[in-house]
């Protein structure tokens, strides 16, 4: 390396070369091709030896340089660019070891549909992997409405982009720059701007958003070919963060006319910022991976929380609890049951996964995974047998390793003590695959070249007998029971973990299996006011007495589970202090857990009578104060339900909205409860504007309130779930929040289509011209949904209309006098597959969810 101030460069420039990728050229494909790359590379190294002898010993051959990087490409079939580039390295870092910094540039110039070329360059210096990387589109040809003068608003003309996005290397996933090509010329073809730097702004904001990094930024060029006769272009060049996707510019230009959107009243809300719990490592860990979780021994569910607790252990050495965690949780998918593969004699397994940020490589995460089996209680049996619990590395960034023998690589029955990286069984298991495509759908599975998602398509195609898969949701049991004896050292330094008291069950709906489905269920939730001023029931329920009352008639009649809440939420309720709440909830569910004591003997068969029955039934608390979710939990409540999922009343979000968010977030994650997360804006009455979801917006003039919905509480549900610090996503149910902040036709839009608020975009939502900040997906798809229209004022609105035709004039209601109108949504809310309905009149209204349960499940 150079000493100078100015160091020096040997380079390989433009070296053109013919190499094979397994993920085809324009087009996907999963068999290799043979394409066209150009590769430069640039050496630091002190040439001033040489330079002075005029001897090429002292500096580096760079016809061997470009010898080595031919042999690479000649020597596999690679499943990315970013593998190339790697494996370059690699053998370059062996062949040249005095070598300075390395920095590589590769280009593919037949890989994009309308533009010249896709590439990625980055900087490797010796024993470093880089810390991030450049991917860049070159002279993508598009045609746009763009500029100011009248003829230019009449016809498109050519538009030329460049685009350079720099961003974290990461190996899990390779950039999907198809994707990502077709969204840019899609976005600029529909555009109508008037300025050229509006255009670059807005697509740089549109790839910002694409890649969904916070420390990512991009360059992005824009030149009008046409636009001066003396000049080859007219150009603007931008540079924008990934903070700048959100920023309020006030001196942006106006849209023109839609689809286009640059206003911020169209700019999708910024997830909230949730600042790294001081229980998990604040270092940078360099490397992904994915870990796939299966347990059928014991207490499953309370099994996998504490192999993730130990996952994140201040040391890999868990007798000794000192340093920072060298594993942070980072993602965790949907929790499945399913039957035992390969011996079925053997109770049935929970399966899941989750996603890491670890500085182990992979033979130490190994050795880890096995500590921590060993640690829960692993009982080793025969192969593919019984287990407490079991960890797998899956993929391990882009790695392709096996530590077998080359000789033993013919089986798959020599696994035991050996690493293979992708797991060798990946391909039949769907019930590895599936907790995968909750995460990372589009990663490319480096040995196949197919996507997580392509290869889970493609298995659920085959026939089968087998039951099909369902999604579970565990719930706890607290109050917490006494720790008895002696503790091993690792359990008495993590939160205990609470055991289980039963879990619930709700079918797949993305690409369901063809073998049998369970029959389908919506658990009834009971609502319990503990508020002398309800907008249902007024102080019905406000004695201890009337509580308890109510919970034991709810529970005889069919609930579930038993909502309580001491804060009324409708419109003019007083307000009522952390103390007064916490009086009115503790006290009933600390009453409810104690009629247990009442009614512990069985009846005649060994049925339990109804008052022990009811001291067991689930209890959900209705609030959204970290304080008395918190206290109520530990009396024996089982899930939180939030109306503002976490981030408090204030709306639009403030400061105080994140602090409040990061609190209740940490609180749910630390009781490992289910929580109940719904969609609202502020006060209930106010804030029912969703114009800025009007792109979303059907030929009827449906569907931006659903819009809305999606994208407002899918940004919250994705940073309670996503990052460190997360809550387990097995333990979500969304809300859509009927009769909050929506009018009468907005609630009614939601509810006649409440499926399409967890479901993927349709072919039309998926489409459509929307802003760059919208999301691929569909945040919210495949979580459970909770549908809560029991006596709501929205229901009154209709019953008061007269009749088009007919003598009805309308009549007002009182909420009590809304059951039989509740039905009809309550049956709705079945037919589009809620997993859980909140109702009042448990009896008359179970009724409708199991006649609609018969007709559509």
């Amino acid at each position: 390396m150079s000493q100078s101030q100015f160091p020096d460069y040997i380079r390989v420039k433009d070296l053109a070369l013919t190499v094979s990728f397994s993920d085809g050229s324009r087009w996907p494909s999963s068999a290799p091709h043979a394409q066209p790359v150009v590769v430069t590379c640039s050496i630091a190294h002190d040439v001033r030896r040489a330079a002075a002898g005029d001897d090429l010993s002292h500096s580096v051959n760079y016809s061997a340089v470009a010898s080595n990087i031919k042999a690479v490409g000649d020597a596999e079939v690679f499943p990315s660019t970013e593998a190339f580039a790697d494996r370059i390295c690699e053998t370059h870092a062996r062949r040249f070891p005095e070598a300075g910094a390395l920095t590589i540039s590769i280009a593919r110039t037949k890989a994009l549909l309308y533009g010249a070329s896709f590439g990625v360059e980055f900087t490797k210096r010796s024993g470093e992997d880089p810390e991030e990387e450049t991917f860049f589109l070159r002279e993508l040809t598009c045609y746009a409405v763009l500029g100011i003068h009248p003829h230019e608003r009449q016809r498109k003309q050519r538009v030329c982009v460049d685009i350079s996005l720099t961003k974290k290397r990461s190996r899990l996933v390779p950039l999907d720059y198809r994707a990502l090509e077709q969204r840019i010329f899609d976005f600029v073809e529909a555009s109508k701007y008037l300025t050229v730097e509006s255009l670059a702004s807005e697509t740089a904001k549109l790839a910002l958003s694409f890649v969904g990094e916070e420390h990512s930024r991009a360059t992005v060029r824009v030149s009008k070919p046409s636009a001066l006769l003396t000049a080859e272009a007219s150009e603007v060049e931008v540079t924008r963060s990934f903070a700048d996707i959100h920023a309020q510019d006030t001196h942006a230009s106006p849209v023109v006319s839609q689809p286009v959107a640059t206003s911020s009243t169209t700019t999708v809300p910024r997830p909230f910022e949730v600042r790294n719990s001081s229980r998990t490592s604040s270092r940078n860990l360099p490397h992904k991976a994915a870990i796939a979780i299966g347990t059928n021994l014991g207490d499953r569910f309370a099994n996998i929380e504490l192999a993730l607790r130990l996952l994140e252990a201040p040391s890999t050495d868990l007798d000794n609890w000192e340093g920072e965690p060298q594993v942070v949780i980072v993602d965790t998918s949907f929790m499945y049951e399913t039957a035992p593969m390969y011996v079925a004699e053997q109770p049935r397994f929970i399966n899941c996964a989750c996603m890491i940020e670890t500085s182990l490589e992979p033979r130490a995460l190994l050795n880890f995974l096995k500590h921590i089996e060993n640690a829960v209680g692993r009982v080793e049996s025969f192969r593919n047998g019984p287990r407490a619990i079991d960890l797998d590395i899956v993929f391990y960034d882009s790695l392709v390793m096996d530590t077998r023998p080359e000789s033993a690589r013919g089986t798959l029955d020599n696994l035991s003590g050996e690493l293979v990286i992708p797991h060798p069984r990946l391909g039949e298991r769907e019930f590895v695959l599936r907790p995968l495509a909750d995460m990372i759908p589009e990663y490319t599975i480096p040995t196949t070249g197919k996507s997580v998602e392509g290869s889970l398509v493609a298995l659920m195609a085959q026939p089968s007998t087998a039951p099909a898969m369902y999604k579970v949701i565990p719930f706890p049991r607290y109050p917490l029971p006494n720790r008895k004896g002696e503790q091993p050292s690792h359990l008495s330094k993590i939160r205990q973990v609470p055991p289980t008291a039963t879990y619930w069950t709700f079918p797949v709906t993305s690409h369901p299996s063809s073998g049998k489905q369970p029959p389908r269920k919506s658990y009834i939730m009971a609502t319990l006011n503990a508020t002398p001023d309800s907008f249902s029931d007024g102080s019905a329920h406000y004695s201890l007495p009337d509580a308890l009352s109510y919970a034991n008639a709810a529970v005889s009649d069919g609930a579930n589970i038993i909502d309580i809440g001491g804060y009324s939420t409708r419109p003019g309720a007083s307000y009522v202090s952390p103390e007064e709440e916490f009086s009115r909830v503790v006290p009933v569910v600390q009453a409810i857990r104690g009629l247990w004591q009442e009614g512990a003997v069985t009846t005649p068969g060994g049925k339990l009578p109804s008052i022990a029955k009811t001291a067991a039934t689930l209890i959900s608390v209705d609030t959204f104060r970290w304080e008395v979710a918190e206290e109520s939990v530990h009396a024996g409540a089982n899930c939180i339900n939030d109306v503002y999922a976490f981030s408090g009343p204030d709306w639009p979000a403030t400061a105080r909205s994140a602090e409040h968010f990061a609190k209740m977030r940490q609180v749910a994650r630390d009781l490992a409860v289910p929580v109940i997360l719904m969609h609202s804006r502020g006060p209930a009455s106010a804030n029912k504007d969703y114009s800025q979801y009007d792109y979303a917006a059907d030929a009827d003039g449906r569907g931006a309130v659903l819009e809305g919905v999606r994208i407002e509480l899918g940004a919250k549900v994705e940073a309670a779930v996503k990052g460190r610090g997360g809550i387990r996503r097995w333990l979500v149910i969304v809300d859509p929040g009927l009769g909050f902040s929506k009018t009468v036709e907005g609630n009614l839009e939601v509810l006649r289509d409440a499926g399409s608020v967890v479901s993927e975009y349709s072919d039309r939502l998926r489409n459509l011209t929307a802003p760059p900040s919208r999301p691929v997906r569909n945040p919210l798809a495949g979580y459970p949904i909770l549908v809560g229209a029991s006596r709501k004022s929205f229901l009154g609105a209709i019953l008061e209309r007269p009749d088009e035709v007919g003598n009805y004039e309308g009549r007002q209601t009182r909420p009590v006098e809304r059951d039989f109108a509740t039905a009809a949504a309550v049956s709705c809310a079945v037919q589009q597959g809620a997993t859980v309905v909140r109702v009042h009149d448990v009896l008359r209204l179970g009724d409708v969810v199991r006649v609609g349960t018969a007709l559509w499940s």
